[in-house]
């Protein structure tokens, strides 16, 4: 992912459903999250037309309709960001994001599980 491009947390909803199925509509994408957001489909196009400009998704002409595809993959966009805030509020290391959830008590008996699991396959 492109270190300038970012998506503003309504533009990753879009994207959410784009990534869930594409291509889409402008229509389509308006009736998965319109109503939840209280959005008007205007509000939709401009997030279609702002992700377009920052090449996150592509538009195919069809028929009478355009057809939006996502151009950046999940798994980047997923990577990037946790990169940031790694970087932004932990100095880049995992540990102390870890020891930050687990002092305010929000890992739960099986995310500890997890995390041992995920430590000793590291050790190997």
């Amino acid at each position: 992912m492109p270190e300038h491009l970012t998506i503003s947390e309504s533009e990753s909803l879009v994207m959410e459903v784009l990534w869930t199925r594409a291509p889409q509509t402008a229509d389509e994408i308006a009736a998965a999250l319109g109503p939840a957001n209280n959005w008007q489909d205007a509000t939709i196009k401009s997030f279609l037309s702002r992700l377009l400009k920052k090449g996150a998704i592509r538009a195919e002409y069809e028929g009478r309709r355009y057809l939006y595809s996502p151009v950046l993959a999940r798994a980047d966009w997923v990577d990037a960001q946790s990169r940031s805030v790694l970087d932004r509020l932990f100095g880049g290391r995992v540990a102390p994001l870890v020891a930050h959830f687990s002092e305010r008590e929000a890992l739960s008996r099986d995310d500890i599980a997890e995390l041992r699991k995920l430590i000793e396959k590291l050790d190997k």
